[in-house]
């Protein structure tokens, strides 16, 4: 049974649709970025898994369970960081983790201090002066507190220094070595993905364009630098790239699947030298959230599911 499993999930406030049929579904012990521009729905898509939004229409379950009727055993194996943590801001740091401490029966408080400790958490301040930065990491402290089986992170170290965002990643990293433990986040800090995380899931459109291994899409997607002995033509095209840009005799393409065949044939065609290139998590990103990838992507799932099902059979 998978952690987290939505289903064709639409989500709408008003006239504007935000998740326009959003489906993914996360086993146990992945560890999964979740990434996509301003206003693609993350932090839309999160609440609705957590049940802190109703969908509209679609099917949405933690543990096996509808989300908007998660049961108190449910919502003990989970934590959660949202982008803003908000807390009352009369009290100290030490009555509201003590307070939250209450609300599990698994609460770890010695390890609750020895993250507090780590991470330079002020025990003795009131929440009100509390710069971004050192509330992130209360609630962080908070989510973790109760070792949860599942966490999900909006934007979790965004008001972190760089030292505190490896230190808290280091974190997760030691959290999910078991395999035992599933993690969600989105985060506009690319770099730091590609430290912890298993799987990337892109959100498009309202839809979840790409869900994949971490590994296996760094393999697959690739830049083709071609340089041809005449001028390129403006109508060069390339059979499923993302994207093309030509000057003169030179020609970048972002294909969404590396295939010989192609390199092969561009070279023969054009009288060309095609060299490969390794993308960052970064271009990568910026090559499958461009309007023409989204159609590209979609293809080769498609393509990928209907392989497995015929590997199935």
């Amino acid at each position: 049974m998978p952690v987290i499993e939505s289903r064709r999930v639409v989500k709408s406030f008003g006239s504007q649709a935000v998740l326009r049929g959003a489906s993914i579904s996360i086993e146990k012990g992945q560890v999964v970025g979740l990434l996509g521009t301003n206003g693609s729905g993350k932090s839309t898509l999160i609440k609705c898994l957590l049940g802190l939004l109703n969908v509209n229409d679609g099917d949405v379950q933690l543990f096996g369970e509808e989300s908007w009727n998660l049961s108190a055993s449910a919502k003990s194996r989970l934590g959660y960081v949202p982008q803003e943590a908000k807390f009352y801001s009369w009290m100290k740091v030490r009555h509201v983790v003590d307070y939250w401490g209450t609300f599990y029966a698994n609460w770890d408080k010695a390890w609750v201090n020895e993250l507090m400790d780590r991470w330079e958490v002020p025990r003795e301040q009131r929440i009100g002066p509390l710069s971004p930065g050192q509330l992130q990491r209360l609630a962080l402290v908070i989510a973790l507190g109760h070792r949860p089986e599942l966490l999900i992170l909006d934007e979790p170290v965004a008001s972190l220094d760089p030292l505190g965002r490896r230190e808290t990643l280091r974190q997760l990293i030691d959290l999910t070595q078991d395999g035992e433990h599933t993690v969600l986040f989105s985060t506009h800090i690319l770099s730091d993905l590609e430290r912890v995380a298993s799987h990337i899931a892109i959100l498009v459109d309202g839809r979840i364009a790409c869900f994949e291994e971490l590994d296996g899409l760094k393999d697959r997607v690739k830049r083709l630098r071609l340089r041809s002995s005449r001028e390129l033509p403006q109508s060069f095209a390339v059979p499923g790239a993302m994207r093309t840009s030509i000057s003169g005799c030179d020609a970048l393409i972002a294909v969404a699947e590396l295939d010989e065949s192609l390199i092969e044939s561009l070279e023969r065609t054009w009288d060309a030298e095609v060299k490969i290139e390794d993308l960052s998590l970064e271009e990568i990103f910026l090559e499958l959230s461009g309007p023409k990838a989204t159609s590209t992507i979609s293809d080769h799932l498609v393509m990928q599911g209907s392989r497995k099902r015929g590997e199935t059979r």
